[in-house]
Protein backbone atom coordinates (compact mmCIF):
# COMPACT_ATOMS: atom_id res chain seq x y z
CA UNK A 1 0.00 0.00 0.00
CA UNK A 2 1.61 3.25 -1.16
CA UNK A 3 -0.06 5.45 1.41
CA UNK A 4 0.08 4.93 5.16
CA UNK A 5 -3.16 5.17 7.16
CA UNK A 6 -3.45 7.14 10.40
CA UNK A 7 -6.57 7.17 12.57
CA UNK A 8 -7.03 10.55 14.23
CA UNK A 9 -8.69 9.18 17.35
CA UNK A 10 -7.88 7.67 20.72
CA UNK A 11 -11.24 5.87 20.82
CA UNK A 12 -10.78 2.14 21.24
CA UNK A 13 -14.13 1.60 19.55
CA UNK A 14 -13.01 3.35 16.37
CA UNK A 15 -9.69 1.52 16.43
CA UNK A 16 -11.52 -1.80 16.75
CA UNK A 17 -13.80 -0.90 13.86
CA UNK A 18 -10.95 0.19 11.58
CA UNK A 19 -9.17 -3.02 12.52
CA UNK A 20 -12.00 -4.97 10.87
CA UNK A 21 -10.66 -3.82 7.49
CA UNK A 22 -7.40 -5.68 8.24
CA UNK A 23 -5.11 -2.99 6.89
CA UNK A 24 -2.12 -1.59 8.80
CA UNK A 25 -2.73 1.75 10.49
CA UNK A 26 -1.38 3.86 13.31
CA UNK A 27 -3.18 6.05 15.83
CA UNK A 28 -2.68 9.71 16.74
CA UNK A 29 -4.53 11.98 19.14
CA UNK A 30 -6.12 14.96 17.36
CA UNK A 31 -6.55 17.15 20.46
CA UNK A 32 -9.52 19.03 18.99
CA UNK A 33 -11.99 21.08 21.03
CA UNK A 34 -15.43 19.51 20.53
CA UNK A 35 -17.72 22.37 21.56
CA UNK A 36 -20.63 23.06 19.21
CA UNK A 37 -21.02 26.46 17.59
CA UNK A 38 -24.13 28.52 18.29
CA UNK A 39 -27.15 27.14 16.36
CA UNK A 40 -24.95 24.51 14.68
CA UNK A 41 -26.91 21.53 13.38
CA UNK A 42 -25.82 18.16 14.81
CA UNK A 43 -24.94 16.76 11.39
CA UNK A 44 -22.83 19.84 10.64
CA UNK A 45 -21.09 19.51 14.00
CA UNK A 46 -20.26 15.84 13.35
CA UNK A 47 -18.79 16.61 9.94
CA UNK A 48 -16.89 19.71 11.08
CA UNK A 49 -15.26 17.86 13.97
CA UNK A 50 -14.39 14.89 11.76
CA UNK A 51 -12.58 17.19 9.34
CA UNK A 52 -10.94 19.17 12.14
CA UNK A 53 -9.57 16.01 13.75
CA UNK A 54 -8.19 14.69 10.50
CA UNK A 55 -6.62 18.03 9.59
CA UNK A 56 -5.08 18.45 13.05
CA UNK A 57 -3.25 15.13 12.75
CA UNK A 58 -2.42 15.72 9.06
CA UNK A 59 -0.30 18.71 10.11
CA UNK A 60 2.11 16.22 11.69
CA UNK A 61 2.73 14.59 8.29
CA UNK A 62 3.30 17.49 5.86
CA UNK A 63 3.77 16.49 2.21
CA UNK A 64 4.01 12.78 3.03
CA UNK A 65 2.08 9.80 1.55
CA UNK A 66 -0.30 9.55 4.49
CA UNK A 67 -4.09 9.42 4.64
CA UNK A 68 -5.58 10.59 7.93
CA UNK A 69 -9.02 9.43 9.00
CA UNK A 70 -11.08 11.61 11.35
CA UNK A 71 -14.46 10.76 12.82
CA UNK A 72 -16.98 12.15 15.26
CA UNK A 73 -20.46 11.23 16.39
CA UNK A 74 -23.26 13.45 17.66
CA UNK A 75 -26.38 11.98 19.28
CA UNK A 76 -29.54 13.98 19.82
CA UNK A 77 -33.09 13.61 21.10
CA UNK A 78 -35.18 16.31 19.53
CA UNK A 79 -33.03 19.43 19.73
CA UNK A 80 -30.99 18.16 22.69
CA UNK A 81 -27.47 16.91 21.99
CA UNK A 82 -26.40 13.97 24.14
CA UNK A 83 -22.71 13.86 25.01
CA UNK A 84 -20.81 11.15 26.83
CA UNK A 85 -22.46 10.80 30.26
CA UNK A 86 -19.20 10.19 32.19
CA UNK A 87 -21.15 9.60 35.43
CA UNK A 88 -23.87 7.06 36.34
CA UNK A 89 -26.31 9.84 37.20
CA UNK A 90 -25.88 11.49 33.81
CA UNK A 91 -26.34 8.09 32.16
CA UNK A 92 -29.63 7.60 34.04
CA UNK A 93 -30.84 11.01 32.92
CA UNK A 94 -29.94 10.30 29.29
CA UNK A 95 -31.60 6.90 29.25
CA UNK A 96 -34.77 8.30 30.81
CA UNK A 97 -34.86 11.12 28.24
CA UNK A 98 -34.43 8.59 25.41
CA UNK A 99 -37.06 6.13 26.64
CA UNK A 100 -39.68 5.39 23.97
CA UNK A 101 -38.27 8.06 21.66
CA UNK A 102 -36.32 8.33 18.44
CA UNK A 103 -32.64 9.17 18.86
CA UNK A 104 -30.62 10.43 15.90
CA UNK A 105 -26.94 9.54 15.72
CA UNK A 106 -24.93 11.55 13.20
CA UNK A 107 -21.62 9.79 12.48
CA UNK A 108 -19.13 11.92 10.59
CA UNK A 109 -16.05 10.62 8.77
CA UNK A 110 -13.32 12.49 6.91
CA UNK A 111 -10.17 11.55 5.04
CA UNK A 112 -7.31 13.99 4.45
CA UNK A 113 -4.46 13.35 2.01
CA UNK A 114 -1.31 14.85 3.55
CA UNK A 115 0.39 15.17 0.15
CA UNK A 116 -2.35 16.92 -1.78
CA UNK A 117 -4.31 18.43 1.16
CA UNK A 118 -7.45 17.00 -0.42
CA UNK A 119 -10.33 16.48 2.03
CA UNK A 120 -13.35 14.19 1.60
CA UNK A 121 -16.03 14.12 4.31
CA UNK A 122 -19.51 12.79 4.87
CA UNK A 123 -22.08 12.10 7.58
CA UNK A 124 -24.14 8.95 8.07
CA UNK A 125 -27.43 9.07 9.98
CA UNK A 126 -28.68 6.26 12.18
CA UNK A 127 -32.18 6.60 13.62
CA UNK A 128 -32.67 4.51 16.75
CA UNK A 129 -36.05 3.98 18.39
CA UNK A 130 -35.70 3.12 22.07
CA UNK A 131 -37.92 0.69 23.96
CA UNK A 132 -40.26 1.73 26.76
CA UNK A 133 -37.88 0.30 29.36
CA UNK A 134 -38.39 0.83 33.08
CA UNK A 135 -36.18 2.57 35.63
CA UNK A 136 -35.39 -0.88 37.01
CA UNK A 137 -34.13 -1.97 33.59
CA UNK A 138 -32.01 1.17 33.37
CA UNK A 139 -30.36 0.30 36.68
CA UNK A 140 -29.85 -3.31 35.60
CA UNK A 141 -28.23 -2.17 32.38
CA UNK A 142 -25.89 0.34 34.01
CA UNK A 143 -24.86 -2.27 36.58
CA UNK A 144 -24.09 -4.84 33.87
CA UNK A 145 -22.35 -2.63 31.30
CA UNK A 146 -20.02 0.37 31.47
CA UNK A 147 -21.54 2.81 29.00
CA UNK A 148 -20.24 6.04 30.54
CA UNK A 149 -17.97 6.76 27.56
CA UNK A 150 -20.76 6.31 25.01
CA UNK A 151 -22.95 9.16 23.75
CA UNK A 152 -26.52 8.22 24.65
CA UNK A 153 -25.36 5.75 27.33
CA UNK A 154 -26.38 2.62 25.38
CA UNK A 155 -23.88 0.45 23.49
CA UNK A 156 -25.65 -1.13 20.54
CA UNK A 157 -22.73 -3.51 20.03
CA UNK A 158 -23.22 -4.81 23.56
CA UNK A 159 -26.03 -5.21 26.08
CA UNK A 160 -27.45 -1.84 25.07
CA UNK A 161 -29.18 -3.60 22.20
CA UNK A 162 -31.73 -4.77 24.81
CA UNK A 163 -32.84 -1.13 25.17
CA UNK A 164 -33.40 -0.65 21.44
CA UNK A 165 -36.68 -1.32 19.64
CA UNK A 166 -35.38 -0.70 16.12
CA UNK A 167 -32.76 1.13 14.10
CA UNK A 168 -32.49 2.47 10.57
CA UNK A 169 -29.19 3.13 8.80
CA UNK A 170 -27.34 2.52 5.55
CA UNK A 171 -24.27 1.46 7.55
CA UNK A 172 -24.54 -0.76 10.67
CA UNK A 173 -21.04 0.24 11.81
CA UNK A 174 -21.91 3.95 11.91
CA UNK A 175 -23.71 3.68 15.23
CA UNK A 176 -20.63 2.21 16.90
CA UNK A 177 -18.63 5.25 15.83
CA UNK A 178 -16.98 4.81 12.41
CA UNK A 179 -19.03 4.27 9.21
CA UNK A 180 -16.92 1.60 7.51
CA UNK A 181 -19.03 1.27 4.37
CA UNK A 182 -18.65 4.97 3.62
CA UNK A 183 -14.98 4.92 4.65
CA UNK A 184 -14.15 2.08 2.24
CA UNK A 185 -15.62 4.14 -0.61
CA UNK A 186 -13.65 7.20 0.50
CA UNK A 187 -10.37 5.29 0.66
CA UNK A 188 -10.97 3.89 -2.82
CA UNK A 189 -11.32 7.49 -4.04
CA UNK A 190 -7.76 8.00 -2.78
CA UNK A 191 -6.51 4.91 -4.56
CA UNK A 192 -6.64 2.51 -1.61
CA UNK A 193 -8.55 -0.68 -2.39
CA UNK A 194 -9.14 -2.43 0.92
CA UNK A 195 -9.37 -5.93 -0.56
CA UNK A 196 -6.01 -5.48 -2.29
CA UNK A 197 -4.33 -4.92 1.09
CA UNK A 198 -6.42 -6.78 3.67
CA UNK A 199 -4.37 -9.14 5.78
CA UNK A 200 -5.50 -12.75 6.21
CA UNK A 201 -6.53 -13.86 9.68
CA UNK A 202 -4.03 -16.20 11.41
Amino acid sequence: MKKKIVLASTSRYRAELLGRLRIPFSIASPGVEETAHAAERPEDLAQRLSVAKAQAVAQKYPSTPVLVIGSDQVACVGATILGKPLTPENARLQLRAMRGRDVHFWSGVAVVDCETKRVVADVVLTKVTMREYSDREIEAYLTAENALDCAGSAKSEGLGVALIASMQSDDPTALVGLPLIRLVTMLSDFGVNILDHAEALP
